[in-house]
């Protein structure tokens, strides 16, 4: 019985949340305002895209794997809104940034794109925050956040 395997749940129904579909949607804005600032090579800003990509990738795993339940020496859910809230306010800075300092146009679709990406994030925050219950019983949170 100790040498069976434990199988790895995948959980498709949170792709299908809000949430989840928040979380691709962000992947894939980072992933075209990476593919933006490659083209206008921009090291500094393929650097921020690549490691929030990174950590959202992480992030998608964990929810997908189900991995918060399994690692819980940290409070996922509010690691998952710093993050969030913490590249919200970068992404905004960092797209004003190739906005208004722009020499190829790569460089401005690319923060037009950050701008997306930063809403996005700013989504994800919120609705992750609205779910996180901060010892109260979860049905009496789940009441107020409707």
């Amino acid at each position: 019985n100790h040498n069976k395997a434990t199988a790895m749940e995948v959980d498709t129904t949170f792709l299908k949340s809000r949430r989840g579909a928040v979380k691709v949607a962000e992947m894939a804005t980072l992933f075209v305002a990476f593919v933006c600032f490659v083209v206008a090579s921009t090291p500094k800003y393929i650097a921020a895209t690549v490691l929030e990509f990174f950590i959202t990738s992480l992030l998608l795993v964990l929810y997908l794997l189900k991995l918060n339940k399994r690692l819980t020496f940290f409070f996922w859910p509010l690691v998952d809104v710093f993050n969030s809230v913490f590249a919200t306010v970068y992404f905004i800075i960092l797209s004003l940034m190739a906005m208004t300092t722009y020499t190829v146009t790569g460089m401005v679709v690319g923060g037009v794109v950050c701008f997306l990406s930063a809403g996005l994030l700013c989504v994800d925050s919120y609705l992750l925050f609205k779910s996180i219950t901060f010892n109260r019983p979860r049905a009496e949170a789940q009441s107020t956040n409707t």
